[in-house]
């Protein structure tokens, strides 16, 4: 029973899909304090003048976790899905998926004001396109305690996972607690993605743009250009030795 925890970003970029298709629970980390000006707000699509960012303009009181931020302006939603439109206007894919692409954007908005709301909608929308089948699980909703990785043992725990795999980013605080893992029988693993080309409009080829590029650019291959990125996972002592 494997289980990856990652925090509900904003049209996530392809490794967070090669991520959630390696394990078999994955778990929306909901329930930690948001961070103004990262993923859990923002991402990049691709225009004929190189990449854009589009943005989620939120409100947040001072320690604010993730499911209480929300969304501050609604409009916002109308000029992404216009630039997103606009730019991918050739792509071969843009009448196959854009419709439903905007109808679950445009009805997230209007349902919610939290900014995970819509975000955990889109990851559901992308999740089910290319034919992922994990479960998704909420963090908030399991009921568990801690900070940093004890937080992450208690929720592998709670989901009954006998292996962690983790973004290799982590690595800078788990080397200083990985016994957390031993001590409760749970392997740990990192995460290796090594980031493929395909077709895109407007070359040359920009990588860790939102998933969004590739599903307009490649449609039902999508799912095959994703895994093809996967390589062998890391053990503790691998990154280790990799960061010396």
């Amino acid at each position: 029973m494997r289980c990856a925890i990652m925090q509900p970003t904003y049209l996530p970029w392809i490794g967070y899909f090669n991520l959630m298709d390696q394990v078999d629970t994955f778990v929306l980390l909901d329930n930690v304090q948001f961070s103004r000006g990262s993923w859990q707000q923002r991402n990049r699509v691709k225009t004929s003048k190189g990449f854009v960012w589009l943005s989620v303009p939120v409100t947040q009181k001072m320690g604010s976790l993730i499911n209480e931020v929300k969304i501050s302006d609604i409009s916002f939603m109308r000029k992404h899905l216009e630039t997103i439109r606009r730019s991918y206007s050739k792509a071969k894919y843009l009448s196959d998926y854009f419709d439903s692409f905007q109808g679950i954007s445009s009805n997230a908005v209007k349902k919610s004001p939290l900014l995970h709301k819509l975000n955990e909608d889109l990851i559901h929308y992308f999740y089910g396109e290319l034919g992922i089948d994990t479960e998704l699980v909420n963090a908030s909703r399991l009921e568990v305690s801690g900070k940093r990785t004890k937080l992450l043992t208690n929720i592998c725990s709670a989901v009954g996972a006998r292996t962690y795999i983790s973004p290799p980013a982590s690595f800078d605080y788990l080397k200083n607690e990985a016994h957390l893992f031993e001590e409760v029988n749970i392997d740990l693993l990192f995460y290796n993605y090594e980031h493929p080309e395909y077709p895109q409009l407007f070359p040359p080829f920009i990588s860790h743009l939102s998933v969004v590029d590739l599903l307009l650019n490649k449609g039902p291959d999508s799912m095959r250009v994703v895994r093809s990125g996967k390589r062998k996972l890391l053990t503790f002592e691998e990154m280790k030795n990799n960061n010396c």
